[in-house]
């Protein structure tokens, strides 16, 4: 079975808020064995919901919509849906009395506006919303559901896992769904498909393989669906065993979709921790290490050396090694790298210094110039040269994606 999800939100066409709900829909859905065919983005518009909702039923055998359930003037998806199925509003009162919970304990006065919250189709089956005043809706037709949730984030996730789910499953056979996803650094997407084109020809039908790249990394995902969970599962195995063995110069781990995360596992394994020095990264390392819960469990902290001053003075770079090297070169790499270790007495650092652009290059050190150096409590000091010249924001990405390959292969 297939289902369409729609987002309904002009702040989404016009790029001001990001999507996040379609792709956490997507994921949790996959989880279960039920596939995701279309996700389409609409304009808060009558008319664009009504055929984007008939168009979803004749390619789908389920409709799934976020957005435009709130009790403000633009919020139209409950009335477009109460006349797409013939239906008329009414006053629900378990939804209104959630609403006048939600209300009582904000101390919140309950306006009409708010209370036309509690109004819904008369064709729908009710979904509660315990986190918010929206409440989700369920219709029906030729035997294919429509299910209406609010946009808001916190709000749609409560519902789509503790309610809507269960609901899909009560109602559709769920297929056998498995992704495994490979990570590789320091190879092209060209390329390593070069390398790998006879094993992807000879997939069988029912595995897909897709690349997808981002800054300095390339991730590999196998994706396999069909009815007998045992042997998809078996056969995907098969596969991932043939591939690895050309692919292992350039693998560094399994399915985390971010470096950070596979470091993070492994520091938390051997019971290490770690510090940062960054200068042309601004903190953007740390900002991705500590964007994962329990980062605090063996990540010490950082040090923004993003003046010379600050290397000398905080970090204990030798000025002389500045004057002579310059500040982007591996002398002061290392130097960073060693002083931010001996700081915050942890079992390893990592240190940047670069030239991130769109100014600031020479002949001898153009834009995405950068050295990094990792450095550990045994005495070992490493560091490498690269160059990532693009826009600032991904030499900063490809910097720090670098960084996390570095330490990785470090400590395996």
């Amino acid at each position: 079975m297939n289902i369409e999800i729609i987002s309904i939100g002009d702040e989404l066409l016009i790029g001001q808020v990001v999507n996040t709900n379609a792709s956490f829909m997507a994921q949790e859905l996959n989880k279960v064995g039920l596939n995701v065919n279309r996700i389409t983005t609409i304009a808060d518009d009558a008319q664009e919901i009504e055929s984007s909702v008939l168009a979803a039923l004749n390619n789908s055998d389920c409709v799934l919509i976020t957005g435009g359930l709130g009790p403000t003037k633009d919020d139209i998806t409950k009335y477009t849906l109460a006349k797409l199925f013939d239906s008329k509003m009414i006053e629900n009162k378990d939804v209104l009395e959630n609403i006048r919970n939600i209300f009582n304990h904000r101390n919140y006065v309950l306006t009409p506006t708010n209370r036309r919250q509690a109004q819904v189709p008369e064709k729908c089956k009710v979904i509660e919303n315990l986190v918010g005043t929206a409440p989700g809706m369920c219709f029906e037709k030729d035997n294919k559901l429509i299910v209406s949730m609010p946009g808001v984030p916190f709000e749609m996730k409560e519902m789509m896992t503790k309610h809507v789910i269960p609901i899909l499953l009560s109602h559709y056979k769920p297929s056998a769904i498995f992704h495994k996803t490979i990570i590789t650094q320091g190879v092209g997407e060209s390329f390593l498909s070069d390398m790998i084109e006879e094993f992807e020809l000879a997939l069988p039908k029912y595995i897909k393989l897709a690349y997808l790249p981002a800054p300095n990394m390339l991730r590999l995902r196998l994706s396999a669906r069909g009815e007998n969970q045992k042997s998809i599962k078996q056969e995907l195995d098969t596969q991932v065993n043939k591939l690895m063995p050309l692919i292992e110069d350039y693998f560094i781990g399994f399915d985390e979709g971010d470096l950070s995360l596979l470091l993070a596992k492994l520091l938390l394994e051997k019971g290490k921790t770690l510090a940062t020095a960054e200068s042309c990264t601004g903190g953007n390392i740390a900002h991705c290490i500590t964007i994962n819960a329990g980062s605090s469990n063996y990540f010490k902290g950082s040090v923004i050396a993003y003046s010379n001053e600050t290397k000398i003075n905080v970090l204990g770079v030798d000025e002389e090694a500045i004057k002579t090297n310059g500040a982007v070169s591996e002398e002061v790499a290392k130097q960073m790298a060693i002083g931010a270790l001996k700081k915050m007495k942890t079992d390893y650092a990592i240190a940047t210094t670069g030239i991130a652009g769109p100014t600031g290059g020479s002949e001898e050190k153009p834009i995405g110039t950068v050295w990094i150096a990792i450095a550990n409590n045994k005495g070992k000091c490493i560091a490498s040269k690269h160059n990532f010249f693009s826009s600032r924001e991904n030499f900063i990405n490809r910097t720090t994606n670098e960084c996390f390959a570095m330490l990785i292969r470090l400590i395996k």
